[in-house]
Parts: structure tokens; C-alpha cells; sequence
């Protein structure tokens, strides 16, 4: 891993109303490191990749995307949103366009690729991943598990700096998740630079370099998958883990 991390996350705070998501994250993803954020739904996971993806606006701290203070009010969000793929737990493609309309439309409009070219890249991806006999056709003819690999490729067509995953597997029937999660271990052997946040903690295990525990908003604990699972310093750890395990 190099020295100088892909994304830098300082401080930050996040309020809604009165209610404070985020109380002081401190956080650095270097490149090629697969970085999993656990914890308990309403911990601030999501909030903290939204916050990263400027879809919510931090109210103290500093985001770093390698050289760029992307907090700063006057950076271009959308500048900064074609360097980092996002998925999302509900797919997130357009109905109205095909497979490969959906993964090629970033690569023509955001990156300006020419279209044959687009088209070419999006075809060898469909093909890698199984899905080149779906590609004319319109999501809703494909299962949950196919769509979000799709949705997991159209971000990351483009080759982005750092991708995000939002619990990419929450909204997938049991027997759709593991083809979905073995997509992602083909990205982290191909060296992507990914912050994800998951509930599939056997997963996080495998596949993090380094695993996150919020609560509450705070960063709890942080350390190897060995570290954090099997000997967790805090006791909001401990309590957390055993409550995961007896489900």
C-alpha cells in the first residue's frame, strides 16, 4: 500500500435536526486496501459514504480524495463524483435503458468516452462477469443478485479512484448474495481501493484488509479482520459481535 492514502476523512461531523450521525470520524483508505465499515444499522456507516460521495454535506472535518479537499464549499461535486464508483443496496439502474446503456451512459456523458469505445469496454465487462447474453436487455428482466452486479460494474467502468459499497447485499434474496460478494473479491484481487460498509460479517473477514466498528457515530474500533473479530479491545465490540453471531 503507498504511503499517501486515497481517501482521508478528519473530524468529521454530521448533524440531522439535533440528532448528531457522525461525532468526530477519523479515517484513511489507502490504495489497493479493501476497508469494511461494521456496525449496527443507524451507526452512521451510510451517512459516512454519503458524506464521502457529496451527496450529504459534512458540518465540521475535512474529506481528502488523494490532493483534493472535497469539503471545501467551493470544489466542483460533480468533478469529484466522476473519481468514485458508488453502489448502492437498491441497484440504482434505470429502468427505461438497457444493461449496457446503464453500465456505458457514465463513460459517455461523465467521461466523455467515445461511444463505440464505451460500448466495447461495457461489453468485455458484462462478458467477465457473465452477464454479455443480458446486455440488450432492460433490468427488470434480470434477477436482484444480476442487477447489482451490473449496477457494481457501471461503477466501476470508468476506473475510478475509490469505490463505495453501501450494503450491496441488504436488498438480495440469501441465495443472490454470494455471487455479488465474489464480484467484489475479483475487485480486491485486481487491487481496487474500496470502502464498503457490510452486515456479512464472514465476508468482511475474508475479504477487508482492515475492518471499521462505528457506534454511535464514533469510530469504536479499528484493525485486522484478526484483530477486531476474534480479539476486540472494546467492550461495545464484544457486545456488538456476540449479538451479530447469536442471530
Amino acid at each position: 500500500m503507498s504511503d499517501a492514502p486515497v481517501l482521508r476523512i478528519e473530524g468529521v461531523r454530521k448533524h440531522f435536526g439535533d440528532r448528531e450521525v457522525l461525532r468526530g470520524i477519523d479515517l484513511e483508505v489507502h490504495a489497493h486496501e479493501v476497508v469494511a465499515l461494521i456496525g449496527a444499522s443507524g451507526s452512521g456507516k451510510s451517512t459516512l459514504l454519503r458524506t464521502v460521495n457529496l451527496l450529504e454535506r459534512v458540518d465540521d472535518g475535512r474529506i481528502r480524495l488523494s490532493d483534493l479537499d472535497v469539503t471545501d464549499p467551493r470544489v466542483d461535486a460533480d468533478a469529484v463524483r466522476a473519481r468514485i464508483g458508488v453502489v448502492f443496496q437498491h441497484y440504482n439502474l434505470f429502468p427505461h435503458r438497457t444493461v449496457l446503456d446503464n453500465v456505458t451512459i457514465g463513460l459517455r456523458r461523465v467521461h466523455r468516452v467515445p461511444k463505440r469505445e464505451a460500448i466495447e469496454r461495457g461489453t468485455a465487462l458484462l462478458a467477465r462477469i457473465g452477464l454479455a447474453e443480458h446486455a440488450n436487455e432492460y433490468p427488470d428482466r434480470l434477477s436482484g443478485g444480476q442487477q447489482q452486479r451490473a449496477a457494481i460494474v457501471r461503477a466501476i467502468a470508468s476506473g475510478p479512484e475509490l469505490l463505495l459499497l453501501d450494503e450491496i447485499t441488504s436488498a438480495l434474496d440469501p441465495e443472490l448474495v454470494g455471487d455479488v460478494l465474489e464480484l467484489v473479491r475479483e475487485l480486491k484481487d485486481d487491487g481496487a481501493t474500496i470502502l464498503m460498509a457490510t452486515h456479512e460479517m464472514s465476508f468482511a473477514r475474508e475479504v477487508a484488509d482492515r475492518v471499521v466498528f462505528l457506534d454511535d457515530g464514533t469510530v469504536c474500533e479499528s484493525g485486522t479482520p484478526g484483530e477486531v473479530f476474534d480479539a476486540p479491545r472494546q467492550e461495545r465490540t464484544r457486545r456488538f459481535l456476540e449479538r451479530v453471531r447469536g442471530r
